[in-house]
């Protein structure tokens, strides 16, 4: 452990001092529910630590906004920076989110001394080693539960629990917002088009859902997971992002008749041998018997598989304002109580990563194909399979006539040669439309 600094070892030794004084760096859904929950529940955190947390600075964009909140005099200001300098300040919530001026505040908080809670998943998913390595060096806590999967405990498992734990992949459901929109699909047959405006209208989805929508969001947290799953240096751009904006009903009832439901899934996973860490996100269908396919409307779940434990999941409300508090303010007492014994909690040096692309990996997958209604359709799209070393688990065909169409299972197949067997069935004259492409995880 590092040297601690000034400022820590006075907190440490003074023993007349059992008050933590918290500045938070944004009030918005998330800072907003921390202040009363802190308020709340303070007596009981004393009682349990012998520490009392006050939050005594908030630093704000807009000082005239109803937040519901009623601070003293002085508590709130809009410069950020001087919560972080200042003195009387003994630990710091991070949950403005973006990049800058995020990273230099968190950064000025640890070499000043002082612990840093964070939920900003976009920071740690692009800067995440860089933060780890300082708090490391300055010897203070940088802890961020929230980041990932809101109030569901996540970090703190793969991190500590499950630190000697030889894990092979994690996969789940990190974005709610695509949950709520798949999950209306499959159950009320919606078209995505619908489903996404209603998520808008209840307030899952924002106004620009991009983020959500074409998987940027859980590939930020998967990055995030990788990284502490398998100690590597992983980030968002590491990732292969794939959204759920060309999914359709029909996809949606060729599933559902196949007994699979479709959820967009991150999934982070190392080989063994070779210590390769492949990262994507991704639409998937999952057997309607995996835990996974049970997760509806804006709930998340995780799914952690390693060779000692077998398999865990970890389920319930990845976002909110009350819930990713909740999760802020467990790593606060941590941060506290580290804080007051002058010692803090090391993540260890993260290695490089060997990424394997998405060409490389393997899974099995779904194709749907409409075809022309005469002979030699079947011989020359199976063809197409063999002649790029696909094999199929799994074929039907839905209506006759013209408006026949072939669906298609594979066994476990690369990647690169699904890819060339689609590109081989597009150039096929008996191929009128490629539909569904999606594929199959959990079987």
């Amino acid at each position: 452990m590092a040297p601690a600094s000034p400022s820590l070892r006075a907190v440490a030794n003074d023993m007349n001092s059992r008050t933590i004084r918290v500045g938070l760096l944004g009030c918005g859904n998330v800072g907003g529910a921390l202040v009363p929950l802190i308020a709340q529940q303070a007596d009981m955190i004393e009682a349990r630590t012998g520490l009392r947390l006050e939050v005594v600075r908030v630093a704000v964009r807009n000082m005239s906004r109803d937040r519901g909140l009623t601070f003293e005099e002085g508590v709130l200001t809009r410069d950020a920076h001087s919560v972080v300098a200042d003195p009387e300040i003994d630990l710091v919530v991070e949950v403005i989110g973006g990049i800058e001026p995020a990273r230099e505040l968190i950064m000025a908080a640890l070499a000043a001394g002082k612990p840093v809670v964070t939920g900003n998943k976009e920071l740690l998913a692009n800067v995440g080693s860089e933060l780890f390595a300082a708090a490391d060096s300055y010897g203070v806590d940088l802890l961020f539960e929230a980041a990932v999967a809101g109030g569901i405990p996540l970090i703190r498992p793969l991190r500590e629990s499950l630190r000697g734990e030889p894990i092979s992949r994690v996969m789940g459901i990190l974005n709610g917002t695509t949950n709520f929109i798949l999950t209306k699909m499959s159950e009320e047959g919606a078209e995505y088009g619908e489903a996404l405006a209603e998520a808008q209208e209840l307030g899952y989805a924002e106004r620009d859902p991009t983020a959500d929508v074409e998987g940027y969001d859980a590939g930020a947290k998967a990055a995030i997971i990788a990284s502490i799953a398998f100690g590597a240096r992983v980030v968002a751009g590491d990732v292969y992002h794939e959204g759920i904006s060309g999914i359709t009903a029909a996809d949606i009832a060729v599933a559902k008749r196949l007994g699979y439901v479709v959820k967009l899934l991150g999934i982070a996973e190392r080989d063994q041998a070779s210590g390769d860490v492949a990262v994507r996100v991704h639409p998937a269908m999952v057997p309607v018997h995996h835990p996974l396919a049970s997760v509806r409307e804006s709930y998340n779940a995780v799914f952690v598989e390693g060779d000692a434990v077998g398999q865990l999941m970890f389920y319930g409300r990845g976002a909110g304002g009350a819930p990713t508090a909740s999760a802020v303010l467990g790593d606060v007492i941590d941060a506290a109580v580290n804080l007051s014994k002058g010692a803090h909690g090391s993540l260890g040096t993260f290695g490089k990563a060997v990424i394997r692309p998405i060409d490389e990996t393997s899974a099995e997958y779904l194709l749907s194909l409409e075809v022309a209604d005469q002979p030699g359709v079947l011989h020359a799209v199976t063809g197409a399979f063999a002649a790029n070393g696909v094999s199929i688990r799994a074929a039907e065909q839905e209506g006759i006539g013209p408006d026949a169409r072939l669906v298609f299972i594979t066994h476990l197949a690369r990647e690169a040669d699904v890819q060339a067997t689609v590109k081989a069935l597009r150039d096929l004259d008996v191929v009128r439309h490629i539909g569904g492409f999606i594929r199959v995880i959990g079987s």
